[in-house]
């Protein structure tokens, strides 16, 4: 295992840029993963990371440690506690972080069944609860248009908690465009659009649009949409915090699937009990 014991060794520098400046993430191509957590997750769903970066007490760990032996392959640089804290940001960290190759831009395919699209969200923790929520709710694809947060973004990652691996992102997305074009339903979401989320049908080919946390979705992109929602709030609140906003759409749209597929069941049953 190889040792930095000095702020300026070159591949010490090299992390503390990944780590500080956007620029040099898009330039280098390459992420930071801060936590037992995220390299866990990374090395379930994709596999080995480009570099393993160990603090001197998370070595001790049995987390790390378990982490480490997952990766046989690759050799793990180990820093003292006083550097490793140079190069997370949280509070109290795990002793693992791990460089990762940043996924190359995609094209937005022509064929999704259902997607989000975000136009210019700004607020890293909210980009990440977003993306946990789409996987969790099993939306794969994710589009932000060129004004929005960096996707992989050391903050946006750790709100994201793993949900990454899990989904495609698309960023630097013409929204406006690939919503005209999307073969299905374009829904927008708003504050006083006049027909409630709980109304409308969720269970086909959908795209949800969602704004920008101050001003919401441009008149433009509204336009493309053939219909636009909001979420009954009978307490009286302007609006919610559009993390929890699209929360509750896709989870309405699971709870719409679920429905469905019962009454499909039910449906079978009952043919199957006449035939009988």
């Amino acid at each position: 295992m190889k040792r930095i014991s000095s702020s300026g060794n070159p591949r010490f520098r090299l992390l503390r840029q990944l780590v500080d400046s956007s620029r040099e993430r898009k330039k280098s191509g390459l992420s930071v993963l801060d936590g037992v957590h995220l390299v866990g997750a990374y090395r379930d769903c994709i596999g080995a990371p480009e570099q393993l970066v160990v603090s001197t007490s998370g070595l001790k760990n049995r987390e790390v440690a378990a982490i480490l032996a997952g990766f046989s392959g690759v050799e793990p640089l180990l820093v003292s506690d006083d550097l490793f804290k140079k190069i997370s940001p949280v509070v109290t960290p795990t002793g693992i972080v791990a460089v990762v190759r940043t996924p190359r831009p995609q094209p937005v395919p022509e064929e999704m069944h259902t997607c989000i699209m975000l136009e210019d969200l700004q607020d890293p923790g909210n980009l990440g609860s977003i993306l946990r929520s789409a996987a969790a709710a099993g939306v794969r694809h994710v589009l932000l248009s060129r004004e929005s947060v960096h996707a992989w973004s050391p903050r946006v990652l750790r709100a994201g908690m793993g949900a990454h691996f899990r989904l495609r992102v698309y960023e630097q997305v013409d929204l406006i465009a690939t919503a005209r074009a999307f073969k299905g339903t374009v829904i927008a979401t708003g504050g006083k659009a006049p027909r409630s989320l709980y109304d409308a049908d969720l269970t086909g080919r959908l795209a949800l649009l969602f704004g920008n946390e101050g001003s919401g979705l441009s008149p433009q992109l509204r336009a493309a949409a053939q219909a636009e929602i909001s979420i009954p709030m009978p307490a009286g609140v302007e609006s919610l915090n559009v993390a929890a906003a699209v929360a509750v759409c896709l989870f309405e749209r699971v709870r719409q699937l679920s429905a469905v597929g019962n009454q499909r069941s039910a449906q079978t049953r009952g043919s199957q009990n006449a035939d009988g």
